[in-house]
């Protein structure tokens, strides 16, 4: 019997993602908090620009880079040893909580940057922890046949923070200047955490029956699982690298990804402003070719929560990264404005299926005990390595132009699609139906 589209049926006794109110609180847990964390970055910027010099204000913008680089690997020990669902609850209710402080201390007084600072800091201390237990969480909400649509739903969750959250962080900073717009992120942040609470948890595989996890909600930490004894941070977090290294889907995973985000990072970040600007097509210009690419990132993330799953999963992922890297590299050449939406449209699209697929794979290929300290690896990986792509990017563009660098970009970002293809297992691995 050969592959089709078709929606996928789900498993025996398995709810569809979608019609699964345990999932579909966890989106609506998941959509809050990123729409809050939206806000709240409009509203950081906005207070910092207004309390400081620009160059200030672009150091306490990034403050929050640091901590989280430094600290992701260890944030997904803590997701695997206390469980996901705990960890991101207490994310949550700090990042709200710091939130809130900073609003109520703004409204009263005019305190500088120092408050501004802090509070970068503290979100970056904060997401690495809730970085990897938010990847870890969609195993424990539902079955690994369901794990590619809940990718599609959170892909439609991000899209649509990224369009709502800029104008509802104007509204608050329209009403009442950044205070209203910091309670407001706050607030937002606060609704995921009932929502997070009401969550079913399911066991692990190896724990079914074992009392580790119950699907009365409850929740224990992982740690030790082997051997008996509880093993320490150090020792979890070299397991779950050898877990990667070893692992014949994973390895060339992980590289695939790296050299996606890349190849990605600095063509949409610096070299489309560069572009829009050379062009003429103004700060107008560059929002259209930004909500192109939204188009179609979110065409796809509909895409794979309708059908549930594609077949040749592995496969068809690297052909996907090397379709996007080919629109990635055509997007520095188009002259015209209407042109450059239309590529624009197809980065996305290729992108947004290869991201799904790859995450999908992540999630269904990774043990659960180690979900999180692979999901932290990703993360860093995504968070950590790919940014510091934009200054080198810069820096070329100045040196050979923007073409040249649209090209390398789109070279290296097509690697990820070739290592994709060359690995035999990658290549093959299917996602579960």
């Amino acid at each position: 019997m050969t592959d089709t589209l078709a929606p996928q049926t789900p498993a025996a006794g398995e709810r569809p993602a979608h019609r699964d109110p345990n999932v579909l609180r966890w989106l609506g847990a998941y959509a809050s908090s990123m729409l809050g964390d939206s806000v709240y970055h409009l509203a950081l910027s906005w207070a910092a620009v207004q309390a400081g010099t620009p160059a200030r204000a672009g150091a306490v913008i990034a403050a929050s880079a640091l901590p989280r680089a430094l600290l992701m690997l260890g944030g997904g020990v803590v997701a695997d040893r206390l469980g996901p669902r705990r960890v991101v609850i207490g994310s949550d209710a700090v990042r709200c909580a710091a939130v809130l402080a900073v609003a109520a201390l703004l409204h009263v007084t005019r305190p500088g940057l120092w408050p501004l600072a802090l509070l970068a800091l503290v979100f970056g201390t904060v997401d690495a922890v809730f970085l990897p237990a938010v990847g870890a969480l969609p195993a424990r909400i539902t079955g690994r046949g369901q794990l590619a649509r809940v990718q599609g739903m959170r892909g439609l969750a991000i899209r649509c923070a990224g369009v709502l959250g800029a104008p509802l962080g104007g509204l608050g900073v329209a009403a009442g200047g950044a205070p209203a717009a910091f309670a407001l992120a706050g607030l937002l942040i606060a609704v995921s955490v009932p929502l997070l609470v009401s969550l079913r948890i399911r066991a692990l595989p190896a724990e079914e029956g074992a009392g580790g996890r119950t699907g009365d909600g409850t929740e224990e930490g992982t740690g030790g699982r082997a051997g008996g004894g509880r093993p320490g941070v150090r020792s979890d977090l070299v397991a779950g690298l050898r877990h990667i290294r070893g692992h014949r889907v994973l390895a060339p995973l992980m590289l695939t990804i790296a050299l996606g985000d890349i190849g990605f990072v600095g063509p949409l970040n610096v070299g489309l402003t560069l572009l829009a600007d050379r062009r003429g097509w103004g700060a107008s210009g560059m929002g259209w070719v930004l909500a192109g690419f939204g188009v179609g990132a979110g065409a796809a993330s509909l895409l794979i929560t309708v059908r549930g799953r594609l077949p040749h999963a592995g496969r068809a992922a690297g052909w996907a990264i090397l379709a996007g890297s080919v629109a990635i590299g055509a997007l520095g050449h188009v002259p015209a404005l209407a042109g450059a939406v239309a590529v624009a449209v197809l980065v996305g699209l290729f992108t947004g299926l290869s991201g799904a697929l790859c995450g999908a794979l992540l999630q269904t290929q990774a043990d659960p005990a180690c979900l999180g300290r692979v999901t932290a690896v990703a993360g860093l990986v995504s968070l950590g390595l790919a940014p510091l792509s934009m200054p080198f990017a810069a820096a070329a563009i100045g040196a050979w132009g923007l073409g040249p660098v649209f090209v390398a970009s789109a070279a290296v970002c097509g690697l990820g699609g070739a290592v994709a293809l060359c690995a035999p297992d990658l290549r093959r691995a299917e996602l579960p139906g």
